[in-house]
């Protein structure tokens, strides 16, 4: 008799803790403010913020039974990404629904634009995971546009582009060209560029195996690869299968060839290159325009080197000290001290050649050599 009373005494201490408990204030941001100001606020009360508000509409007009496309609509009539995102994630809870290729491509391209990489980044790996059933070409060759431009996700662009060859959606010209354009944007050192040049070639060839047709920008990349590691061979080859492929060679096309062959030390072959660009009136770049002048000015070729210095001048391409100094320091070594002061001069009065500066420390640079 006496366990069972204190038993029921302890049940019904324990009860009246529970009631004592339920009746105090839990502790809160408002126990710290005056008791005038610590007064609760009714849910139905409170003001809601625009972006509830704004949150409320959207989610009222995805009537039951809503589908990819009214949902790809309700995103993108959004000019806030947080809004976008808070509508896409709400509405992937739904029983039967599923987002399609189309609105991960809208949700992406939002978060993208509004710079919420971290929310691109979770998306990509959602993605990637298989939330999206019937991944398409567009999606996967915009991820791998943005791993392209971030750093840190360099080797994802490629797992994405493994995950292409695997699936029934296989990379088109476009995702090989992205992929061609940050290998060789990586190219620096000779060491890491023969690196990246492995990758290269192995992409070249894929594409080809693969029966996707270059385009010429494509083409280009790879000749540009080939010239920056100075495998000119290499490069002219690409550059006489781009007929085959039906594509045109432009200004990069002959200008990546012309810089290539002079800074291999074959002014010539690099010069050939350019008259054939100039004949078709297509006109080189600054770099290709200063390479080309130097390497004739350093082999003595001085009426040649000239030429292509009054051409860059008359195409309206300025070119750098460097190149003036060379061209005309070239002259003063070879003896023709006065040739080197009368172009000096004629340079001076063309319009836009020059300025002041750039006159001045060439001319002081040409009197010292002179001594």
């Amino acid at each position: 008799m006496e366990v069972f009373s204190r038993g029921r005494l302890s049940s019904v201490l324990l009860h009246r803790a529970k009631l004592v408990l339920s009746a105090s204030p839990r502790p809160s941001f408002f126990s710290s403010l005056p008791e005038s100001a610590a007064a609760p606020l009714s849910l139905s009360t409170r003001t809601k913020t625009p972006l509830e508000k704004q949150f409320e509409v959207w989610i009222d007009r995805l009537r039951p039974g809503f589908t990819a496309g009214d949902v790809d609509s309700a995103l993108q009539a959004q000019s806030d990404p947080d809004l976008a995102l808070d509508i896409f994630r709400w509405s992937s809870h739904h029983r039967g629904y599923r987002h399609s290729a189309a609105v991960y491509q809208t949700m992406l391209r939002i978060s993208i634009s509004g710079r919420r990489f971290q929310q691109v980044e979770a998306l990509i790996d959602e993605i990637l995971a298989g939330a999206c059933s019937d991944a398409d070409l567009p999606l996967y060759n915009l991820i791998v546009r943005f791993c392209c431009s971030r750093k840190h996700l360099f080797s994802r662009a490629f797992d994405v582009f493994k995950k292409m060859q695997r699936s029934s959606c296989r990379p088109s010209v476009e995702t090989y060209s992205m992929l061609l354009s940050v290998l060789v944007g990586r190219f620096s050192k000779p060491s890491v560029s023969f690196v990246y040049l492995h990758a290269i070639r192995s992409l070249a060839r894929q594409m080809k195996a693969s029966g996707v047709i270059p385009d010429t920008y494509a083409m280009n990349l790879i000749i540009k690869a080939y010239c920056k590691c100075l495998e000119m061979d290499d490069a002219v080859r690409i550059y006489r299968e781009m007929g085959l492929y039906g594509c045109e060679p432009n200004q990069y096309t002959y200008g990546y060839l012309a810089k290539g062959f002079c800074e291999k030390g074959r002014t010539e072959d690099g010069l050939g290159f350019f008259r054939e660009m100039r004949e078709k009136e297509l006109v080189p770049t600054k770099s290709v325009y200063m390479v080309l002048v130097c390497s004739l000015a350093m082999e003595g070729r001085f009426l040649e080197a000239i030429g292509i210095l009054r051409d860059m001048l008359g195409n309206s391409v300025i070119p750098d000290l460097l190149t003036y100094r060379t061209l005309l320091e070239s002259l003063c070594r070879e003896g023709k001290a006065n040739e080197a002061f009368q172009l000096l001069e004629e340079l001076r009065s063309s319009e836009g050649a020059m300025d002041q500066k750039t006159y001045s420390n060439l001319l002081d640079g040409l009197r010292w050599l002179c001594q």
